[in-house]
């Protein structure tokens, strides 16, 4: 089967224990995972992953122990006991000054496997606290995808090798021994609230000042670890801890968590930044009452006149100067003396501009007429920009009454725009230099970005590949486990079966006849020390060889015979005498008693030659039975 067939083979099974099971794995590695699935298939026997999926549907009793295989649970009391240390010296007095004296305190243990964290975290926040203060402030919450692992974890019982970690003082004030067990404090256990919960898709606990997540988000991949995050995040209060395992770096969700001590792999939540907006007031004057007098008026309107910044001539249909305010009396050269004069006679008439064009015109269009930029210079060469605007004077909108001649300096702007076009030129050089420069900036920009993005890249490579170390270490150390047991088994066996064999052979010494076994093929399976004595062989030099081609002055011609009858179950019994030579080179008649050696099945596994010395031709058998002459 190709990686492409096999890979969607295992998605399908993924997709049928989300179905039937509600176990959604879609999240979790998947090189650790196809790993951990795999181990169950040659378990089982299996070679395929669609032939296992129809092994499911047929023994459901194999969800459970595929489940314990792929929710590694190996977990321990104050696992990696710096950063215990480092919680209870630094972490906990800290959320203990944050609050008040009867202020609850609320802590989560998610991903508890069987318990021993959760009850770690009973253990110091009860050593924080006092017991008092532990059973009416204090709430451990336990979660686990794995039902078993939870009632296990609920138990609270522990062997005396699961307790080792613990200091000795601690170990007799928080557990009871019962017989071979020890039992967490019943009291206390009442505070550890134990319940099934998936980090991936349950909501999670909220209000947490202690939030321990150990050596669990490096079964999940990177999406679901941003999202199991964000939840954290959530979950936690302001000024709370977030505990991680060894291998959880936790280096691309700053803006969630940010390291209180890395080495330990404790964080604080990152708070979310409150937005403020400023208020602007206005203020709103009040109006002011001129009054009504005829004298007030006419005088208030001569020096609105005056005071205008508009240099101001107005001339009336006759065409005389009827009107000058003083701006135009200083910017035109103008004086007191020229109101009433003919316009045409005064300079400002004609130079720099002809005006009296302009006021005809104005005249007949009754609009007014305009003209930009008009330079002006002084006796002293200096010029002045003028704009000029000519706007015909009518009562009640059809008496024309002269016309209005309005003089804006626009020296200054002018000058501005002079000064803002060669700025622009400027800027507009330095424009091109910045962009090149911008340019030049930009690429190097982006090959930082490009390095940027290939260190995270190897960062999270090396993360992921750290995560999948400690996930195989954690195997290993199951795996080792698993091993230890069988190992266990194995030296028990041994030594019954060391027990069995001593009894076996005290057995075959204590008989005053010679014992000979043979296998099926007739090779010596075991040879008694009165065998020794009479043929002259030790044991070590027959095991093995066939029996009937020993040379120990035994006619073996002779048994061929009853051997086979007893092996291939035509007899059940024989029993001969022959004449022989011992070892002491005595001719004696030897009388051999032939068994089938049966095993469980009744099945022959071998045969069972008594011998020993006899006396005359007819002497009883060895069996109380007379032996036939040869």
């Amino acid at each position: 089967m190709s990686n492409e067939d096999n890979s969607e083979a295992f998605e399908a099974l993924l997709d049928y224990l989300k179905r039937s099971r509600g176990f959604d794995f879609n999240g979790y590695k998947r090189p650790s995972l196809t790993r951990r699935v795999r181990k169950r298939l040659e378990t089982v026997g299996i070679p395929t992953f669609e032939e296992y999926v129809d092994y499911l549907e047929v023994h459901p009793g194999e969800f459970a122990e595929l489940f314990n295989t792929i929710l590694i649970n190996v977990t321990s009391f104050f696992r990696d006991q710096a950063a215990w240390d480092y919680l209870s010296v630094e972490c906990i007095p800290r959320l203990l000054s944050q609050k008040g004296p009867d202020d609850p305190i609320r802590i989560w243990s998610a991903g508890c496997a069987s318990g021993e964290e959760a009850y770690s975290l009973a253990i110091l926040t009860a050593e924080a606290v006092g017991p008092d203060a532990f059973r009416h402030r204090v709430k451990i919450y336990a979660s686990d995808v794995d039902e078993q692992a939870l009632a296990e974890a609920r138990q609270a019982s522990f062997s005396d090798k699961d307790i080792q970690a613990i200091d000795e003082n601690l170990r007799k004030k928080y557990f009871d021994q019962v017989e071979d067990r020890y039992t967490f404090n019943s009291d206390l256990r009442r505070a550890v609230i134990f319940g099934r919960h998936d980090l991936t898709r349950d909501a999670p606990i909220s209000k947490l000042d202690l939030l321990s997540c150990r050596n669990t988000l490096m079964y999940f991949n990177s999406e679901t670890q941003g999202q199991i995050l964000s939840r954290f995040h959530f979950a936690v209060t302001p000024g709370g801890y977030l505990f991680l395992g060894k291998a959880e770096m936790m280096l691309t969700h700053a803006n969630l968590f940010t390291p209180v001590d890395l080495k330990h792999r404790i964080f604080s939540k990152v708070p979310q930044t409150d937005l403020r907006y400023p208020t602007i007031a206005g203020a709103q004057a009040d109006p002011v009452d001129l009054g009504d007098s005829e004298t007030r008026r006419l005088r208030l309107r001569d020096l609105a006149f005056d005071s205008t910044p508009v240099a101001q001539v107005a001339v009336d249909m006759s065409g005389c100067a009827s009107l000058i305010n003083e701006r135009a009396r200083t910017l035109l050269n103008l004086s007191n003396r020229d109101v009433g004069r003919p316009f045409r006679d005064l300079e400002i008439s004609y130079r720099p501009l002809e005006l009296r064009s302009l006021i005809e015109r104005a005249y007949s269009e009754l609009h007014p007429v305009k003209v930009a930029n008009v330079a002006r210079y002084s006796a002293g060469g200096e010029v002045m920009f003028l704009d000029v605007e000519v706007a015909p004077l009518q009562e009640d909108s059809s008496l024309l009454m002269g016309a209005c001649i309005s003089f804006y300096d626009v020296t200054r702007r002018q000058q501005l725009q002079e000064e803002l076009q060669r700025a622009n030129q400027e800027l507009e050089t330095a424009y091109e230099e910045l962009q090149s420069t911008y340019e030049e900036l930009e690429t190097t920009n982006e090959e930082l970005q490009s390095t940027n993005e290939e260190l995270e890249t190897t960062n999270e490579e090396l993360q992921s590949t750290n995560e999948e170390m400690e996930t195989m270490n954690e195997e290993l150390q199951s795996t080792n486990e698993e091993l230890q047991t069988i190992n266990d088994e194995l030296r028990v066996r041994t030594d019954e079966l060391n027990v069995a064999n001593s009894f076996l052979q005290s057995i075959l010494a204590s008989l005053r006849s010679a014992v000979v076994v043979v296998d099926p093929k007739t090779n010596v399976v075991n040879w008694n020390a009165h065998a020794g004595e009479m043929w002259g062989l030790r044991a070590e030099d027959v095991q093995g060889v066939p029996f009937l081609n020993l040379d120990i002055g035994l006619p073996v011609e002779q048994l061929k015979a009853p051997l086979r009858d007893c092996l291939v179950g035509e007899v059940d019994f024989q029993e001969i005498v022959v004449d022989a030579v011992n070892r002491r080179g005595k001719r004696i008649k030897c009388q051999i008693v032939c068994t089938p050696l049966l095993g469980d099945n009744k099945e022959r596994t071998g045969a069972l030659l008594l011998m020993g010395e006899v006396d005359g031709k007819a002497e009883p058998g060895l069996f109380g039975r007379r032996a036939p002459e040869f």
